[in-house]
């Protein structure tokens, strides 16, 4: 572990969101201050599968005068065959079978100082960042229920601290309902606790002294639930309480031992029953892209709506871009509607205002092509939803949050709003019927400050494109 230490943060975390992106996606809640694991997981149960969701999270926060804290967790769900991502967590299956599953992953540890109002106990105080972990974990499942053990290390020299966390959780399923009991336990050396609920002698005051909480175990108490609305739709749900270990409690920067948690959300899986990419005659779709920044007053509803289609004339900067996608649904319940997955990979060209740097998105796009005249020229009205894992945050976003006093963030929410029109059609040629030019918008945010995994940015980015994608 100590090899990984000396890089610089922001390798690693460009490292952990490269794992987090690029592994495929599942479910989990934070890693906060809680010894949860995995509550909510098995969401998708087809390997292969894809899907969206988003968890809202309203927790008391361990810190003096902080209140409550209030989260949004977008999920971006995949379950492969040997890769995952747990919305924070992605990684590497190393052994799965029915009874036991052995993982590799790196997680982006959700714990860490109130990112938009720092209360008074903490004025002074150095920040204390969310972390970066390596882990391995093991689950053994039987009819009794689950176990599962698994241990954290921080690799990105924030805490340099350590977790072994244990776990037990039984399943129980009626219909299109399921309830999970969970019960765990989170071992946490000092490095880990110092870090997040200690003061340092030089932040000391009159009225907060320097404490060192020291190793100590938190214990959580959880009921997660699901109700399975059709196939692919279904509703979360879940409460939690956590007791910190003693030792916690009595920090001065500490305001409450039992913590309670309420989590409400919903998910939607694109993986069905059929899934069309892991057919033969499956095609592939190959996009290429040009486009130019936006102004900071033209946001995306203006644009969708027409309000605002300029590019910024001072500081301009563009980006160039392939995106690759495979069908997952197509004609879904008859309609003309398809789902497809994608992955692209875009430079940004800041024409000298910042070094360049690479875009990676990963995202689900529906295409609804039901128009009266598509039958004539087919016409297709996308939108796609995702992550976006930027190299170095965008000038845009970069000098926009700078003027307000506001950190960036690498990974984003990602969405992608296009129409385009069958270039075939337009010149009454079959061989490129499957070859459509349109316009879109690459649009990067951080779901107005209120997510934790997205750095709680408010800002973003968006990018006017033109484009040609084409079927192979």
């Amino acid at each position: 572990m100590k090899n990984f230490l000396p890089a610089p943060r922001q390798f690693l975390r460009w490292l952990a969101g490269a794992a987090v992106a690029a592994t495929g996606l599942s479910m989990a809640l934070p890693a906060r201050a809680d010894a949860n694991l995995e509550p909510l997981t098995n969401l998708l149960p087809e390997p292969g599968s894809a899907g969206l969701g988003v968890v809202t999270h309203f927790e008391r926060s361990p810190y003096l005068e902080a209140g409550n804290r209030y989260d949004i967790l977008p999920l971006y769900l995949y379950e492969g065959q040997q890769f995952f991502l747990h919305a924070n967590r992605g990684g590497v299956k190393l052994k799965m079978n029915d009874t036991q599953r052995v993982d590799l992953f790196v997680e982006q540890r959700l714990e860490g100082f109130p990112a938009d109002r720092l209360p008074a106990s903490l004025a002074g105080m150095a920040t204390r960042d969310s972390g970066i972990d390596l882990g391995l974990s093991w689950r053994y499942r039987q009819s009794w229920g689950t176990l599962q053990a698994e241990f954290l290390h921080d690799i990105g020299g924030f805490s340099k601290g350590s977790e072994f966390r244990l776990g037990y959780t039984y399943d129980w399923r009626s219909g299109p309902w399921s309830l999970r009991p969970s019960l765990s336990v989170a071992l946490r050396d000092a490095r880990l606790n110092n870090y997040y609920y200690g003061v340092q002698g030089s932040e000391a005051t009159a009225g907060r002294a320097a404490y060192s909480p020291g190793a100590g175990i938190n214990t959580s108490l959880g009921l997660y639930g699901s109700y399975d609305l059709s196939q692919r739709w279904r509703l979360l749900a879940g409460v939690s309480a956590t007791v910190l270990d003693r030792q916690i409690k009595d920090s001065p920067i500490v305001q409450k031992r039992v913590l309670p948690g309420v989590y409400v959300g919903a998910a939607y899986d694109f993986g069905g029953r059929k899934r069309e990419w892991a057919q033969e005659n499956s095609p592939t779709w190959f996009k290429l892209l040009y486009g130019k920044a936006t102004d900071d007053g033209c946001h995306l509803l203006k644009i969708a709506t027409g309000q605002c289609l300029s590019t910024a004339k001072v500081n301009p900067t563009s980006i160039t871009a392939i995106q690759v996608g495979k069908p997952f649904l197509q004609n879904v319940n008859g309609w003309p509607l398809d789902f497809v997955g994608y992955a692209g990979l875009a430079s940004h060209n800041d024409h000298g205002l910042q070094a360049n740097g690479v875009q990676l998105d990963l995202f689900m796009k529906a295409f609804y092509s039901g128009f009266p005249w598509s039958d004539r020229v087919k016409t297709r009205l996308g939108m796609g939803v995702g992550v976006s894992l930027a190299q170095r945050a965008p000038y845009i976003e970069a000098s926009s949050q700078a003027l307000e006093g506001k950190p960036t963030s690498r990974m984003l929410n990602y969405l992608d709003p296009t129409l385009d029109v069958s270039l075939g059609d337009l010149l009454g040629s079959r061989v490129l019927k499957d070859t459509f030019i349109g316009l879109g918008v690459s649009h990067r945010s951080g779901i107005f400050g209120s997510s934790r995994l997205l750095g709680n940015v408010s800002g973003g980015s968006n990018y006017i494109y033109t484009y040609v994608e084409s079927a192979l």
